[in-house]
């Protein structure tokens, strides 16, 4: 399998974004649409929500909604508001070395996967990071020194809420410390449940435990996998290894004292990385954020790609994966639902 990943610098909403957004939206309206346009809120309702939770970045939605063309799905699409549901792995953790690093696996479906590699600067906020929808985030960071990234948080429930990527984009658009993308974290509804570690330059981190159904939990834990305080989905826990790889990583933490590339090298092997392309849970990368270096190493077995926050250079990179294999556990494959 191979897949091609866009570096794409654009400050500002233009002719870049669109294009890549325009080469995208059918896939992306196929999915939204998955269960009809009725089953998703109306653009009125989607306006609402932003309005209410996420005030700051309705300018940067309503430049990207005329970049796209400016019509009503495309806009109820970009405003993340109660999306159908859908399925990651991922891990993520915290350096106990002496610079803020943040490492994250992202374990997804590689038909349903941007690819994109973003650096933006709107409403003068730089920021860099893993697109998702071209608007969202699952992973990045800001000229503020401010990282963040998400795994699913292993739970079926689905509500009234955000998709969580659309949180990360505004976490990295309004805030600046930990401490700041907490409160976020805390009032912000999403839809599914997620697990959001944030990092900032000072060292200081946390991770929230999201969910539609009952209040957010932050917690002072560097690991996240693919459940919250306890495992709530016994097969989706056993098909994706959640508890096996949160452990491998504690003891990493807790029992192994190793160097930056050591940790980072960790990702990119058993049981960390899986090869599950064909299930939808295959490593697609590893992200590394170095928030006081302003740095980011996307990275896979046997390559690196480095992208500067303040000296971004744009490219193309096209990624050979291993051969697919079964995914991290042995039990059965939840259905995931994936764009």
């Amino acid at each position: 399998m191979t897949l091609t990943f866009r570096a794409i610098a654009e400050d500002a909403p233009g002719p870049k974004w669109a294009g890549v957004f325009a080469e995208y939206w059918p896939s992306y309206r196929r999915w939204w649409r998955r269960e009809g346009a009725a089953a998703r809120p109306t653009y009125l309702e989607c306006r609402a929500a932003l309005e209410t939770h996420l005030p700051e970045i309705i300018p940067i939605y309503d430049d990207l909604c005329a970049a796209a063309g400016g019509g009503d799905e495309a806009a109820r699409f970009l405003s993340y508001w109660c999306p159908p549901r859908y399925l990651t792995g991922c891990s993520q953790a915290v350096w106990p070395g002496d610079e803020p690093l943040l490492v994250r696996n992202y374990d997804y479906d590689p038909e349903a996967f941007d690819a994109v590699i973003l650096r933006s600067a709107w409403q003068g906020r730089a920021v860099m990071g893993l697109s998702d929808g071209l608007f969202g985030l699952v992973d990045g960071m800001n000229d503020a020194g401010l990282a963040v990234s998400l795994t699913f948080g292993g739970r079926q429930a689905v509500g009234e809420g955000f998709g969580v990527p659309i949180i990360l984009r505004y976490i990295l658009q309004t805030c600046e410390t930990a401490e700041e993308a907490g409160r976020v974290l805390a009032r912000v509804p999403s839809h599914m449940s997620y697990n959001v570690t944030v990092l900032d330059r000072a060292r200081r981190y946390l991770t929230a435990y999201l969910a539609p159904d009952r209040v957010t939990l932050l917690t002072r834990t560097p690991v996240a996998t693919n459940h919250q305080e306890r495992v709530e989905w016994s097969s989706h826990a056993r098909f994706t290894a959640t508890v096996e790889r949160e452990r491998f990583l504690l003891q990493r933490l807790q029992l192994h004292p190793e160097t930056r590339d050591r940790f980072i090298a960790a990702f990119l092997r058993p049981p960390l990385y899986s090869t599950a392309f064909d299930q939808g849970f295959g490593t697609l990368y590893t992200a590394a954020y170095r928030p006081a270096a302003g740095k980011m190493e996307v990275c896979w077995p046997g390559t690196q790609w480095v992208f500067q926050l303040d000296r971004f250079e744009e490219g193309t990179r096209t990624i050979v994966f291993p051969e697919t294999h079964h995914a991290h556990g042995t039990g059965p494959a939840p259905a995931p639902q994936t764009p």
